[in-house]
């Protein structure tokens, strides 16, 4: 993953609970310049970011470059639909979600799959090479 070209990341199932990982993965993402847009219907705002209920509620004219999902797998068929139709060229989901029936729909459409990573991880990974 190249992540000098990515820009905005939507983060699926972003929780506004300090001690979840999907909000120190959101931090350490805008802490390295990235801008998150939370998707949690039950809240306005995560680290100062307005949040939307869903992937389609984001306005169009914010360009999302990789929706990265914190959710079970199950939830991750219609994540994966709404990424496809708005042309989102990456779908990231993290470390224990994995829905290879989704993935398999998303490359057929275009889109770069990762799966079953922690985009911290590798993003960390990525900036400190061995």
């Amino acid at each position: 993953m190249d992540f000098s070209k990515v820009h905005n990341i939507a983060i699926v199932g972003l929780s506004d609970k300090e001690d979840r990982p999907s909000y120190q993965v959101a931090r350490y993402l805008q802490d390295h310049g990235f801008r998150i847009i939370p998707v949690n219907p039950a809240v306005e705002t995560i680290l100062g970011e307005k949040a939307y209920p869903d992937l389609e509620a984001i306005p169009a004219d914010i360009p999302i470059d990789i929706v990265d999902v914190f959710r079970r797998a199950e939830a991750v068929p219609p994540i994966v639909d709404a990424a496809i139709k708005r042309g989102v060229p990456v779908i990231w989901l993290q470390e224990g979600v994995v829905h290879e029936e989704a993935a398999a729909r998303a490359r057929a459409a275009g889109l770069e799959v990762i799966m079953d990573r922690c985009i911290k991880k590798e993003h960390l990974r990525s900036s400190n090479p061995l």
